[in-house]
């Protein structure tokens, strides 16, 4: 039985983006069946390309971030280029891009014109602050998104300045909201009239929309949200405990039948049982002795030993995995999270997996990310052009 169409295929996604935001965004669309065409200038393409740990010259993360999508090379300064890209445009779903505002406007190719271009066109714009308001002009990466939004500010502990996440959480949040976007305007194009719109994800709104309670507890209470380490306060117990040989475990014991069984498997029925720590406010009051205890509990074992305690127990926790962990884990392994994929010269290495997992219509990586312009002759030729109008683009510099 031959395999399913990908939900998105048929989908064609033009990405004028770089680095992390609009690269992901289409990243998402291209594992699930759009043909995704990447964008990218003569001129050494995606600085993605050279960013953290290369092999052979080009980014580990580039082939990923660019997997199943097609690399074509436009110089966007030149008419010629310029007027490849609107073709392309005039027949496209979703417009990715990730540029500071204005300067898509300043090629030409500004909403009004794209949308006169082709109606039917969603535009997702990924900007630091968005396509209105005093501050759209300005460059702002996801850490500037992070630090606006809110997320920086409660961050670490208390008695130290902010800290960030490993990762470029900003950037890849926003990415999904871009999406999301995307989705709900195709949605609406299809039973709406047929029309595209602009979806304008600003990262720190991103981000920002991620707060959850922060803005009613400072408007009811004038309670401002501040660091706390590794516990949640209002919520106990929440927080990461290290045991006797060195590693560390996060338990989430907050919920009321849950603390109940926690504290009866590490042997403290007096506080399984204790009618002042029935519910969450009962516990938050007395948070500093709770975590006491159970500091003291996980400091007694090895951390296999507390996990496997704590699973019989079905209290939420975990080990605190590092990548080598993850590599050899079974749930990771079950759930197929690690896909083997080859680099350019041949050589096996692994990528993560496809997230959602879809039942019916599954997602895949089927191709690394691509060299710089390896499907630029493939795509013009699809647009019409003989290989001596193609050897003629690339000797005048459009391509």
């Amino acid at each position: 039985m031959p395999s399913p169409a990908k939900p998105l295929a048929g989908l064609k996604v033009i990405e004028l983006g770089s680095l992390i935001a609009g690269p992901f965004a289409a990243r998402l669309c291209a594992e699930f069946g759009a043909e995704v065409i990447k964008v990218e200038s003569p001129d050494g393409g995606d600085p993605l390309r050279k960013w953290r740990k290369l092999y052979e010259g080009t980014s580990l993360w580039w082939f990923v971030q660019a997997r199943n999508k097609k690399s074509l090379t436009l110089n966007l300064k030149h008419p010629d280029g310029l007027a490849i890209l609107r073709q392309l445009l005039a027949d496209a779903d979703i417009l990715i891009e990730n540029f500071r505002p204005g300067v898509l406007e300043k090629l030409g190719l500004g909403w009004e014109v794209l949308h006169e271009l082709n109606p039917k066109l969603v535009m997702v714009r990924l900007s630091g602050f968005g396509q209105s308001g005093p501050l759209k002009e300005q460059p702002g990466f996801g850490a500037v998104g992070e630090s606006m939004g809110g997320l920086r500010y409660i961050t670490g502990f208390e008695d130290r300045p902010p800290v960030r996440t490993g990762i470029s959480i900003g950037d890849s949040i926003a990415a999904l909201w871009g999406v999301i976007g995307a989705l709900m305007a195709l949605r609406h194009r299809e039973v709406g009239g047929g029309q595209g719109q602009v979806v304008d994800v600003a990262l720190y709104e991103a981000v920002f929309a991620m707060m959850e309670s922060l803005v009613p507890e400072f408007d009811v209470f004038g309670f401002i949200r501040e660091r706390s380490g590794n516990i949640m306060p209002g919520i106990t117990p929440s927080s990461i405990h290290t045991c006797a040989d060195g590693r560390h475990l996060q338990i989430g014991a907050n919920g009321d039948a849950i603390f109940r069984r926690f504290m009866r498997a590490i042997g403290r029925i007096d506080l399984a049982d204790d009618p002042t720590l029935a519910d969450n406010a009962g516990r938050d009051a007395r948070r500093d002795e709770l975590y006491g205890v159970i500091d003291r509990w996980a400091a007694s074992l090895p951390a296999d030993q507390a996990m496997a305690l704590l699973n019989r127990a079905e209290v939420p926790a975990s080990r605190i995995y590092s990548v080598e962990d993850m590599v050899a884990d079974p749930q990771f392994l079950a759930r197929e999270m690690f896909l083997s994929a080859r680099l350019p010269d041949g050589k096996q290495f692994k990528m993560p997996g496809i997230v959602p997992k879809l039942s019916d219509t599954p997602g895949s990586a089927d191709w690394v990310g691509p060299a710089l312009g390896e499907h630029t002759a493939e795509l013009l030729q699809a647009l019409g052009y003989s290989a001596e109008q193609i050897a003629a683009l690339r000797e005048n510099g459009a391509v």
